[in-house]
């Protein structure tokens, strides 16, 4: 589980591709993509195992990270 930073000079241009593509949608709309997104990026894991403790570790308060 890779928890540091893994993007480095590209984590401010991914940032902002993500927030581009939320604008102009409603709050369910916008949920709605996160979801998807979500959900393709799971795909691309691939791992249940992996899976299931990214999801344990998300559901850490940030704090605690």
């Amino acid at each position: 589980m890779i928890l540091q930073d893994n993007l480095g000079p590209n984590g401010d241009t991914i940032y902002n591709a993500l927030m581009h593509a939320h604008e102009g949608l409603t709050e369910a709309e916008s949920h709605a993509l996160n979801a998807r997104l979500v959900l393709m990026l799971i795909n691309e894991v691939a791992d249940p195992d992996r899976i299931a403790a990214l999801l344990q570790e998300a559901r850490r308060p940030a704090s605690s990270v």
